[in-house]
C-alpha cells in the first residue's frame, strides 16, 4: 500500500508540474486529424517559442479523403503554412497545463487565422484543438480543383508533443 501511495504521489508531482507553454525556447511538435467540409485528412505542425508570450511555427495539412468525386492532385490536396501564435495560457492563468493561442497563418492557399487550445497531461504529451479559417483567398476561381480544399473552415485535433 506505501509503494501504491509513493507511486501515486509521484505521478501526481510529475502532472502538476507540467507547463502548456513556457516561453522562449519552448518546442512543441503537434499532429492529428484535418477535418473540413468535403474533406478529412492528416495535421502536422510544430511550434517554437520565441518570447513569453509568442511563438512561431509551420504547420502541413494533407487532405486523404476528398468526398466530391474529383481526384485532386497532390498540389491540391497539400497545403504548407507559415504561424505565429500569441500563447495566453499564463495570461489567462486557467491552469499550469492550459494554453489557448490565438493566431495568424500564411499558407500556400491562403492568409488565414485560427484559435487553438493545447492541455498537457504531462512534462511531455498533451493534447490540442484547433480551428482554422481563411481571411484572404489567394483565389476566387471556383473552378479550380483545389479552390475548396484548405479554403475553408476547418478544425484539427490530435496529440501534442513538448521537444
Amino acid at each position: 500500500m506505501k509503494k501504491l501511495l509513493l507511486v501515486a504521489m509521484l505521478l501526481s508531482a510529475f502532472i502538476a508540474n507540467s507547463q502548456s507553454f513556457s516561453g522562449k525556447g519552448d518546442q512543441k511538435f503537434f499532429i492529428g486529424a484535418n477535418i473540413q467540409d468535403n474533406a478529412s485528412g492528416l495535421n502536422v505542425g510544430y511550434d517554437y517559442g520565441l518570447g513569453e508570450n509568442f511563438s512561431i511555427g509551420v504547420n502541413s495539412t494533407y487532405a486523404i479523403n476528398v468526398n466530391n468525386g474529383v481526384d485532386k492532385a497532390f498540389s491540391d490536396r497539400f497545403d504548407l503554412k507559415a504561424r505565429f501564435n500569441a500563447n495566453l495560457g499564463n495570461v489567462l492563468n486557467i491552469d499550469e497545463n492550459f494554453d489557448l493561442y490565438p493566431g495568424l497563418n500564411l499558407s500556400l492557399k491562403n492568409f488565414g487565422g485560427h484559435v487553438g487550445a493545447r492541455y498537457f497531461f504531462s512534462e511531455g504529451f498533451g493534447i490540442f484543438t484547433e480551428a482554422t479559417f481563411p481571411l484572404a483567398k489567394y483565389s476566387d476561381d471556383k473552378l479550380d480543383n483545389g479552390y475548396y480544399i484548405h479554403n475553408q473552415f476547418a478544425v484539427n485535433i490530435g496529440a501534442v508533443f513538448n521537444l
